[in-house]
């Protein structure tokens, strides 16, 4: 299977979870600005959609979208999924958490545009972020190892921190916890963020 991305994308999440699952897989940056990919590629023939993550897998079919990835890659490796009768209900309800409304909420910040626009996300973001610290009861979002989620949840604090969002201390040793594990640190690394 292979993983397109873009560095310091969200498709960060998906490449830490496959890491984090121990995984096989190649991996291929893209260029979001031209869509070209690292062999030169017009990505628009991986996904048509333009934009990161596709997860092509080993039958040829393509996966888009943050949480269909995660929760594929959940669903094909227990070591990043969670276990019970509610674990992947559970999932995916926080993975839809962030990806609707969380990260959404970052879009003033990659565009240039007015400081009103941006201290009004930064504060939305801010409650969006107590929200998910009020839930945190252990030292990932469901135990005591990350799962998918926590991927996710991860590279939105990395843009919390770039961005100068305020959030929860327990959100920050979340970042700090997964800042020391080695599929994160090789993730970063492959896409030149280390």
């Amino acid at each position: 299977m292979k993983l397109y991305y873009s560095p310091f994308a969200c498709s960060l999440a998906d490449h830490i979870a496959l890491e984090e699952a121990g995984a096989s897989f190649e991996r291929e940056a893209v260029d979001l600005e031209t869509k070209r990919t690292a062999s030169g590629r017009d990505f628009r023939t991986v996904s048509a959609k333009g934009y990161v993550p596709a997860l092509v897998l080993d039958s040829g079919e393509t996966l888009t979208e943050n949480v269909a990835v995660l929760d594929w890659i959940a669903s094909q490796y227990p070591a990043v999924a969670v276990a019970g009768p509610l674990g992947r209900t559970r999932v995916l309800e926080v993975l839809s958490y962030i990806s609707s409304e969380i990260h959404r909420s970052f879009k003033p910040m990659w565009h240039p545009g007015r400081d009103d626009e941006k201290a009004g996300a930064r504060a939305t973001l801010a409650a969006q972020f107590e929200l998910i610290a009020h839930g945190l009861k252990t030292d990932y979002l469901f135990g005591d190892r990350p799962s998918v989620a926590d991927c996710y949840l991860y590279v939105m604090l990395l843009w919390a921190a770039r961005f100068h969002v305020p959030v929860p201390a327990s959100l920050n040793a979340l970042r700090n916890r997964m800042d020391a594990r080695p599929a994160v640190r090789v993730a970063m690394t492959d896409e030149g963020l280390l």
